[in-house]
């Protein structure tokens, strides 16, 4: 007679502890991973948006577009602007959203938007309009509206808009970047949102559109060199924006900005 081997219960168990700790060291690891991922994804996408942007202006003596396009109407609320300006060049929908933003689909006006109880960070336009959806805009000063205009869309003075990517210091000027919403024209006085996982009321403070974090207290950001770089979220205001734009403002440390400052969700990012 030969006595069968086989594990004890303590072997058994040691052997559940040893793969549990594995588990715990490697789950946060792979989870940095992902995120990595998504964030070479949305800077990828961006990089596409520059050559979009490059060819446009191209095509435009170097020009953006104007935002105003008669044609439009009532369809301007939804961003159809500057979305039908480049739709014949971005033609594949992946691009319009960053690997890490939530579909959101539930509202489709920016006051609905506000009122919503669940957490998102992607817009969606109405079927009457192409149901796009997107987690991208674009920098509304940088419009070349026409020289008979006070102001484009209330936003003012219309002296404040670039107008043209061949301007000094590009690398530090938003062209396109990640966002609650189609569309923002922030200005240096802006105050940051609330909450941080849906768009709040905007008020007039158009940056809250922008505050957005997708990537661990940053986002990526396409500027008028066409590069792109990832960019802290108090940073937001330190980037020149507008011609006008006070880049050492009252949400800059140069500008006096203490952490306690900012909303609680926003405290521990970090300053700029």
């Amino acid at each position: 007679m030969h006595k069968q081997k086989g594990f004890t219960l303590i072997e058994l168990l040691v052997v559940i502890a040893i793969i549990a700790l594995l588990l715990a060291i490697l789950m946060p690891a792979l989870e940095r991973v992902r995120r990595q991922a998504r964030g070479v994804g949305c800077k990828s996408n961006l990089h596409q948006w520059g050559l979009i942007f490059a060819m446009y202006t191209q095509d435009n003596d170097g020009y953006f577009y104007s935002g105003l396009l008669p044609s439009f109407g009532a369809d301007v609320a939804h961003g159809d602007w500057w979305r039908e300006c480049l739709r014949s060049y971005s033609k594949d929908k992946k691009m319009w959203l960053c690997p890490t933003a939530k579909k959101h689909r539930s509202s489709t006006s920016m006051s609905a938007m506000a009122l919503a109880s669940t957490p998102f960070d992607a817009w969606r336009v109405p079927a009457s309009h192409g149901s796009d959806e997107g987690s991208y805009g674009p920098n509304g000063w940088m419009c070349n509206p026409p020289a008979n205009l006070t102001s484009l869309w209330g936003r003012s003075p219309i002296e404040y808009h670039w107008r043209t990517h061949q301007v000094p210091a590009a690398y530090n000027i938003p062209v396109f970047t990640e966002g609650w919403w189609v569309d923002a024209w922030p200005k240096d006085t802006n105050l940051p949102p609330d909450v941080g996982d849906r768009t709040p009321v905007i008020g007039g403070h158009e940056m809250r559109t922008l505050c957005v974090n997708r990537h661990s207290g940053a986002q990526f950001c396409l500027f008028a060199d066409w590069s792109v770089r990832k960019v802290g979220l108090k940073e937001l205001w330190t980037l020149k924006w507008h011609r006008e734009f006070d880049t050492n403002g009252t949400w800059t440390k140069a500008g006096g900005a203490q952490p306690d400052d900012w909303p609680q969700w926003m405290r521990n990012f970090k300053d700029y």
